[in-house]
C-alpha cells in the first residue's frame, strides 16, 4: 500500500523539478561560447572571434575556456556542423560528442588530453578532426588504438603542438586522405610506423593487420624541428601526392632510402637548402617542388638535368640573383614558376633562349623591377597569369606585353606608374583581370583600357585623386578603386554600368561630375570605405545610387560622423546592411536609425558599429521581420528600451553585443532574463558587457551586476521565487511528519556538508591550477623550454603539474588584467620567475603587485614562491618590504643560470607546494 506521507512528499518535490527543468531548458546563452552561421555575413570574423573553418561549413560552435566538457556542450545546439574548444580538460570521456551526429569539423584545444577508446562514438559524419597546441612547447597527447575507429568518413587529422610518445598502433580510417604532424617530438620518420599501424602497408606490429591507407593525399611533417632521420624502410610503398618537410632538419636526399612508392609533390620552405635537390626530383620524377624562403641564389645547369618532370617550381625568397640560359628548355613540362621576392635587377633581363610553350603562371613580384623591355614575354606565347606586383615600375611602353595573346590575369599593383599609354592592353585580347592598385595614376580614360574583349574584374587606385572617364569596359562585373583624396567620375552622358555586380570604393569623397547619374542596374555588391553619407542623401541634386533594384549586400563605413539626410530607398532587396562610424546622435544628424532601417524591410543581418544609436526602443526594429542576425560592435552608452520585449517572439535568432559598452539603467532590466530564457535567440556577449552611469563613470560596472543589485526583479522572477519557496516549505513539513526519522537524518546532512562549503571547505576543489606562472618576455624561451616540460610533463619525466601560462591558457579576446586575477585565484600558488628584465618588465611588475595583494589580503589561502634566474639584489623587488613580513625561506629558489641544482629545486617546489594546500585546508 502506497504510504501517504510518502506521496504528499514526493509531489511537491516533482512538481519543483519540473519547474526548475521548465525554467532552465528554454535558455540558450553559453558563456564563453559563440554559435553561429557564418553563411549569413560573411566577414563575421571581424567582430566575433572564432576558429578557422573548413570550406562549405557554416553552422558552428567555437567554446574558450573549457574545464568540463558534457558542461559546455549542454548550451550548444545539436545541429553543429562545426566545433571548436578551447580550454584545459585531462581526460575526454566516451561518448563526448554523441548528441552531435552532424559534426563534420572539430577542433580541440585542451592542453595535455587522455582520449578514451569511445570518445569519438557517433561522430559518423566528421571528416576533419585537429589536435592543436599553439605554443613551441609540446604537449601530451594520448590516444588508444581504437579511438578513431568510428569516423568512417576521417578526411583530415592534425597534431600540432603535441608528443604522441605514450601512443601506439592508432588505425587510421581508410578514409584519411591528409594527415598532419607539426611542432612534435617526432625525431624519425621510422616512429611513424610505431605511431601509425597501418600507415605503411606490412608495418603493423599487432597480430591482426588492418586494412591500410590506400592513398594519403598530403603528409605534412613541418616545424619538427628535431626531425633529422628518415631511416630505410621508414615509408616502405607508401603512396603520396604531396610531402611537406617545411622547417625541418630532415635532409631530402633520406627520402631516397625510405622506401616511399610514389610522391608528386615535395615542399622543403624554410629548410636552408642552397641547390636545387636534382636526385630526389628525378628518382620521384616530382611534379611539383616548393623551395621558397632557401638560400638558392644561383641556379647551373647541371642543377636542372633530373627537373624535367617538374610542373611547379616555387622559388620564391631566396635571394636569387640570376637564371641560366637553358633555364626554361630544361624544364619542358613547367607549368606555373614562382620567383617572387628574389633580386632579378632593375631591367628583367631574361636569358635569350628562355622559350616555354606550357608555362601558364608566372609571379614575379617584389623583384625591385623598374623597366620591361619590349617583348619582355613574348617567348611564353600560352602565359594566362603574370604577377608583377610590388615592384617599382613607372612606366609601360608599347610592345612590353607584346604575345601574351593567351593572357587572363596581369597584377601590377603597388608599382610607381604614373601614366597609362593608350594601346598598353591590345596586346591582352583574353585579359578578365587587372590590378592597379597602389600606383600614381591621377587620370583614368576608358580608352586605356581598351584591347581586352573580356575585362570583368578591375582594381583601381591611387596615392591621391584618381579620375576615371567613359567607355567603361563593357564586360566589367567587379570593380574596385581606392584613392586617398577623392575619386571623380567624369561622366557627360548616363553612361550605366550594365553588367556590374560588385562595386568598392574606399575614398574620402566621391563625384560625379556633370550632374549627371550613373546608374548600376545589375550591382549586387556595394562596399564604401570613408565616404560621407551624403552620398546617399535625398536632398542633393544628383543621386549617386538613384535605384538598386538587385543590391543584396551594402557595406558602408563612413570616416564622416553626421547621417544628416541619409535615406536607402531603392533597394527593395537589401539583405544584409553593415553601418560604421556614423553618429545618429550629432546635432547635424537629422535622420533617426529607425527612419533608416523601415527603408529596408527585406533585412536579414543587420551589423551596426561604431553609431552611438542612444537607447534602441521597440520603434527601431518593428518592421524587421525578416531579420536573422543582428550585431552591435563597439558602441559606448548603449540603451535598450523596457519596450523591445514586445519584439522578443520575434527577435532574430543569433544576437551579438561585441565590446558593447551599456548604460546603466533599470529601463534594461529585462535583458538578462531575455538572454538566458529565450528559446529561439542566442546571445553572445552580455555575461561579458559593462555599464556606465555617464560619460565620466570608469568604473567598468558589469551589467548583469548591476541588473540584479540596482533593478527590481520582474514579476516574472518575483512569482517564480514566491512559488519556489512555498514548494520548499511543503516538502520540509511533509519529509517532518514521516514517521521514521532518516529522511530528516539525511536533509540534516545536507545542510551539514551544504554549511561547510559555505564556510570554506571544499576550496581545494574549486582550484584549477596548481601553479600560477609569471614571467617576462626576454625570459619565455627559457620558461617554455625548460620549466615547463619539468613541471607539466607526467612522472617520471616531470612533476605532473597543471600550470597556467598568461600566453597559452587564456582565452581569446580576454581582457589580460582580469585574466591574469582570475587565474592567480584558482592557483594553489604563484611562481614569478624573476630576473633584471622581469623587473624592468611592466606586466611583471604588475603581476607581482597582484600576488603580494593576495599574499597579504588573504594569508594562508595564497602563496607566493620567488624564483632567481640570476643575483638580483632584494631591495629592487617591487614592496620588499612588505614581502619579507609574508614569505619564508622555503619562499624564494635560486637557480642560476649554469647551476646544477635542478634536482634540487624540484623537490623543493613540490615540498613547497604539499605544504601550501595543507595550509589551504586548515
Amino acid at each position: 500500500m502506497e504510504n501517504p506521507l510518502f506521496s504528499s512528499a514526493l509531489l511537491p518535490l516533482l512538481l519543483l523539478a519540473f519547474v526548475s527543468h521548465g525554467l532552465v531548458s528554454r535558455a540558450w546563452t553559453a558563456p564563453d561560447c559563440t554559435i553561429a552561421d557564418s553563411s549569413l555575413l560573411a566577414n563575421l570574423s571581424y567582430y566575433i572571434p572564432f576558429c578557422s573553418l573548413a570550406p562549405g561549413l557554416y553552422l558552428f560552435a567555437s567554446c574558450s575556456n573549457v574545464k568540463d566538457v558534457a558542461q559546455t556542450l549542454r548550451a550548444v545546439p545539436r545541429d553543429r556542423e562545426a566545433l571548436c574548444l578551447q580550454g584545459m580538460v585531462p581526460i575526454l570521456p566516451a561518448n563526448a560528442f554523441a548528441d552531435f551526429s552532424s559534426l563534420q569539423l572539430l577542433r580541440l584545444q585542451l592542453g595535455n588530453l587522455k582520449v578514451t577508446s569511445k570518445a569519438f562514438q557517433g561522430l559518423d559524419q566528421l571528416q576533419h578532426l585537429y589536435f592543436e597546441h599553439h605554443a613551441p612547447c609540446c604537449l601530451s597527447l594520448f590516444l588508444p588504438p581504437d579511438a578513431l575507429e568510428p569516423l568512417i568518413l576521417l578526411n583530415s587529422l592534425s597534431f600540432q603542438g603535441y608528443c604522441l610518445n605514450y601512443s601506439q598502433n592508432i588505425q587510421l580510417p581508410i578514409s584519411l586522405t591528409c594527415l598532419t604532424l607539426r611542432h612534435s617530438c617526432l625525431t624519425k620518420l621510422q616512429e611513424l610506423q610505431r605511431l601509425f599501424s597501418n600507415l605503411v602497408p606490412g608495418s603493423s606490429l599487432t597480430g591482426s593487420p588492418r586494412p591500410s591507407v590506400s592513398f594519403l593525399e598530403v603528409l605534412d611533417l613541418s616545424y619538427n624541428l628535431q626531425l633529422s632521420q628518415a631511416g630505410v624502410g621508414a615509408l616502405h610503398d607508401l603512396q603520396l601526392h604531396s610531402l611537406r618537410l617545411d622547417s625541418t632538419p630532415l635532409s631530402s636526399l633520406g627520402l631516397l632510402g625510405s622506401g616511399l612508392l610514389h610522391l608528386d609533390f615535395l615542399s622543403l620552405v624554410g629548410t636552408g637548402v642552397k641547390k636545387l635537390p636534382g636526385n630526389v626530383t628525378g628518382h620521384f620524377a616530382l611534379h611539383a617542388l616548393d623551395l621558397g624562403r632557401n638560400q638558392i641564389q644561383n641556379i647551373e645547369d647541371p642543377d636542372l638535368a633530373s627537373c624535367h618532370s617538374l610542373e611547379l617550381l616555387s622559388l620564391h625568397d631566396n635571394g636569387l640573383q640570376s637564371l641560366p640560359i637553358r633555364f626554361l628548355s630544361a624544364l619542358p613540362q613547367l607549368q606555373r614558376l614562382n620567383l617572387s621576392m628574389n633580386n632579378l635587377g632593375s631591367t628583367l633581363v631574361l636569358p635569350e633562349g628562355l622559350v616555354s610553350a606550357k608555362l601558364r603562371v608566372l609571379d614575379l613580384s617584389y623583384n625591385a623591377f623598374c623597366n620591361l623591355p619590349y617583348g619582355a614575354f613574348s617567348f611564353l606565347p600560352q602565359l594566362q597569369e603574370l604577377w608583377l606586383g610590388g615592384n617599382n615600375i613607372s612606366n609601360l611602353i608599347n610592345g612590353s606585353l607584346e604575345g601574351l595573346r593567351w593572357l587572363k590575369t596581369l597584377d601590377l599593383s603597388w608599382n610607381q606608374i604614373k601614366v597609362l599609354n593608350p594601346g598598353w592592353l591590345s596586346s591582352l585580347p583574353a585579359l578578365t583581370s587587372l590590378n592597379l592598385l597602389g600606383t600614381y595614376l591621377e587620370h583614368i580614360p576608358g580608352k586605356q583600357l581598351q584591347g581586352p574583349h573580356k575585362l570583368s574584374y578591375l582594381q583601381l587606385g591611387s596615392l591621391d585623386t584618381l579620375d576615371i572617364y567613359p567607355p567603361w569596359p563593357p564586360a566589367l562585373l567587379s570593380l574596385e578603386v581606392r584613392a586617398e583624396g577623392c575619386i571623380e567620375f567624369i561622366v557627360r552622358n548616363e553612361e550605366p554600368f550594365l553588367f556590374l555586380e560588385n562595386l568598392t570604393l574606399q575614398t574620402s569623397n566621391v563625384k560625379f561630375s556633370y550632374n549627371t547619374t550613373v546608374y548600376f542596374p545589375s550591382l549586387r555588391y556595394l562596399t564604401l570605405r570613408g565616404v560621407s553619407s551624403y552620398i546617399f542623401s535625398s536632398h542633393q541634386p544628383q543621386k549617386f545610387f538613384p535605384q538598386l533594384p538587385f543590391l543584396e549586400h551594402l557595406h558602408f563605413w563612413s570616416d564622416h560622423m553626421d547621417t544628416n539626410n541619409m535615406c536607402l530607398f531603392g533597394m527593395p532587396r537589401l539583405k544584409v546592411l553593415e553601418l560604421g562610424d556614423l553618429n545618429f546622435l550629432s546635432e547635424f544628424s537629422s535622420v533617426k536609425l529607425e527612419t533608416l532601417l523601415k527603408q529596408v524591410p527585406q533585412l536579414q543581418v543587420l551589423a551596426l558599429s561604431h553609431l552611438n544609436p542612444g537607447t534602441l526602443s521597440m520603434s527601431t526594429f518593428r518592421d524587421l521581420g525578416h531579420l536573422q542576425l543582428l550585431l552591435f560592435n563597439s558602441e559606448y552608452s548603449l540603451g535598450l528600451d523596457s519596450s523591445l520585449q514586445e519584439l522578443i517572439p520575434q527577435m532574430p535568432q543569433y544576437v551579438y553585443f561585441s565590446d558593447v559598452t551599456f548604460t546603466c539603467q533599470c529601463e534594461s532590466s529585462w535583458v538578462g532574463p531575455w538572454a538566458t530564457r529565450s528559446p529561439n535567440t542566442f546571445v553572445y556577449g552580455l555575461e561579458k558587457s559593462i555599464c556606465v552611469a555617464n560619460a565620466s563613470d570608469y568604473s567598468k560596472t558589469p551589467l548583469l551586476s548591476f541588473l540584479s543589485d540596482h533593478c527590481p526583479h520582474e514579476p516574472e522572477f518575483q512569482g517564480f521565487l514566491a512559488s519556489f519557496t512555498l514548494v520548499f516549505l511543503m516538502s520540509i513539513l511533509a519529509l517532518l511528519g514521516c514517521p521514521k526519522w532518516y529522511w530528516l537524518h539525511h536533509l540534516r546532512n545536507l545542510c551539514h556538508a551544504w554549511w561547510w562549503k559555505l564556510c570554506g571547505r571544499g576550496l581545494r576543489r574549486q582550484l584549477h591550477y596548481d601553479v600560477f606562472i609569471s614571467y617576462c618576455e626576454q625570459d619565455r624561451a627559457w620558461v617554455l623550454e625548460e620549466l615547463v616540460p619539468a613541471l607539466e610533463k607526467p612522472p617520471p619525466m616531470g612533476e605532473g603539474l597543471r600550470l597556467c601560462l598568461p600566453d597559452r591558457d587564456f582565452g581569446l579576446g580576454q581582457d589580460r588584467m582580469d585574466a591574469t586575477v582570475a587565474s592567480m585565484e584558482i592557483s594553489r600558488a604563484i611562481l614569478c620567475v624573476l630576473s633584471c628584465q622581469a623587473l624592468k618588465s611592466t606586466w611583471c611588475n604588475l603581476e607581482l603587485r597582484f600576488a603580494t595583494y593576495h599574499l597579504v589580503a588573504r594569508p594562508g589561502m595564497a602563496r607566493l614562491l620567488l624564483l632567481f634566474l640570476e643575483p638580483i639584489d632584494r631591495q629592487k623587488l617591487c614592496s620588499y618590504h612588505r614581502l619579507t613580513r609574508w614569505l619564508q625561506k622555503e619562499d624564494y629558489f635560486d637557480l642560476h643560470r649554469g647551476r646544477e641544482k635542478w634536482d634540487s629545486f624540484c623537490e623543493q617546489l613540490r615540498r613547497r607546494l604539499r605544504k601550501a594546500g595543507q595550509e589551504r585546508e586548515d
